[in-house]
């Protein structure tokens, strides 16, 4: 395979609870600022621990111990922790994390999915073996989901009988290893009764597009995210585009990601738009486009 599929990723290693490891990728990442005195936040969640001043602006700051189901850390503890302030989903929160470790540079394809056996309230999205120390990869959209839910209610976008009717004569597919973000995407095909299929994996995405095709009704459009163990979304949208035998679906990827960077990349492994979640208009309109292209 071609290295231009190919994006290593960066994670930042920190710790929450023990001597236990977390990691979050760092194109999240915008700084990591030592503990500051914070402003309060009446009736907010009880993670919620205030407000950092980040670059002339009030950022939300998250203990992601308590948001997790660890104890919260103490006043004392708070003095020597870290805050990471993340621009994810189009809004830039802080996370209080106990220790800070390093940043290492791997790969998806090294990150295995979590086992079955945690359930679906695990804040976990993948696993990753580091010279023996096994990394948990933290689902940062479903620790969101959790604090803020009111973050889950999806807008009303409003089609019309045309535009409704040709997305229902199109094969859907979705993929995302988020449960939360799953969710999301099927809430607003499902409120305009919009066919589709749907799978948590990059792997599983590839093997029901070549079955799709070999049936003989292949995928109109393919809604990916981008970070994901073993085949991400890059590799995903890569291996379609580098098979000519495979009729070729209109591909977006559909990613937490603010950075530029990211979306940049996207267009240079074949795919057709990048979108930042969530914006249910943005995700209808870019499939509504799709669609053109398929007929």
């Amino acid at each position: 395979m071609s290295s231009k599929a190919k994006q290593s990723q960066k994670l930042l290693l920190f710790r929450l609870f023990g001597s236990r490891l977390f990691g979050i990728g760092t194109l999240k990442i915008r700084e990591i600022l030592p503990f500051q005195r914070l402003t309060k936040l009446p009736h907010s969640h009880h993670a919620v621990i205030g407000t950092a001043t980040f670059r002339g602006a009030a950022v939300p700051v998250i203990d992601m111990s308590a948001a997790v189901g660890y104890p919260a850390l103490t006043r004392e503890e708070q003095e020597k922790a870290s805050i990471i302030v993340t621009d994810i989903q189009r809004q830039e929160i802080g996370f209080l994390v106990r220790g800070v470790q390093q940043i290492i540079e791997t790969d998806w394809k090294s990150v295995m999915p979590p086992p079955k056996a945690l359930g679906s309230n695990a804040f976990i999205t993948g696993l990753l073996d580091v010279e023996g120390d096994i990394i948990q990869l933290l689902d940062v959209e479903l620790l969101l989901a959790r604090v803020y839910p009111e973050s889950l209610e999806t807008e009303e976008v409003t089609l019309s009988d045309v535009q409704s009717e040709t997305l229902r004569s199109l094969n859907i597919l979705l993929v995302d290893d988020s449960r939360v973000a799953r969710k999301q995407l099927c809430d607003v095909l499902d409120s305009k009764g919009i066919g589709y299929q749907v799978t948590e994996s990059g792997d599983q995405a590839l093997q029901m597009l070549m079955q799709e095709h070999e049936q003989g009704h292949p995928i109109d459009i393919l809604v990916s995210d981008i970070e994901m163990p073993g085949l991400d979304g890059y590799e995903l949208a890569f291996n379609l585009r580098d098979n000519a035998q495979v009729k070729q679906p209109y591909i977006i990827l559909h990613t937490s990601l603010n950075s530029e960077m990211s979306l940049s990349y996207a267009n240079q492994v074949g795919a057709n738009e990048a979108l930042t979640k969530f914006d249910a208009e943005e995700l209808l309109q870019a499939m509504l486009r799709g669609a053109k292209q398929a007929k």
